[in-house]
């Protein structure tokens, strides 16, 4: 199965973040996006939220109402084994953007809403391994898409990141 952008998101600050066509990503962040608390968010080290499909829709089955972009992911991707989607990390999306997972994300109390029971915290990393969403920092700038692929360092095709 080929890795994918499943959405890109942006917000004025806040979530949810919602959908758009596409966005130019540089060191600091997507270009358009906003966050209402710098001190959790943003910045060089957390210029990127990032997010599971797959994890999105086992909450959905267990009767969660969270969708895409809901958990304030700026990037939500399709195909990828989120267990191996750990700190260190390297992603090439699409031609040109390349980023390095550098943090598990802490559940934030914002993300409530998304939870039938409220309990946020199960997209803590410490408390549901694999199911968390992750920060990461803009190593080559570029544009992010739905659609563009995705390749990790962890894939058997890793020499591929260097020629995509």
């Amino acid at each position: 199965m080929v890795s994918r952008v499943h959405q890109v998101s942006l917000s004025s600050g806040g979530v949810p973040k919602l959908a758009v066509t596409g966005a130019m990503v540089h060191r600091e962040g997507m270009v358009g996006d906003h966050h209402d608390d710098l001190i959790h968010h943003g910045g060089a080290e957390r210029a990127l939220c990032l997010f599971s499909l797959e994890v999105i829709e086992r909450f959905q089955a267990e009767g969660h109402p969270i969708a895409p972009g809901c958990a304030g992911e700026n990037l939500t991707i399709s195909g990828l084994d989120w267990a191996d989607v750990i700190p260190g990390t390297r992603l090439r999306l699409g031609a040109d953007l390349v980023i390095e997972v550098t943090s598990y994300t802490a559940p934030c109390s914002k993300n409530a809403r998304w939870f039938s029971d409220g309990d946020f915290r199960r997209m803590s990393q410490s408390i549901h391994p694999g199911e968390s969403r992750v920060y990461a920092r803009v190593l080559e700038p570029g544009m992010a898409a739905p659609g563009d692929p995705v390749l990790s360092n962890h894939e058997p095709a890793v020499e591929e990141l260097d020629r995509l």
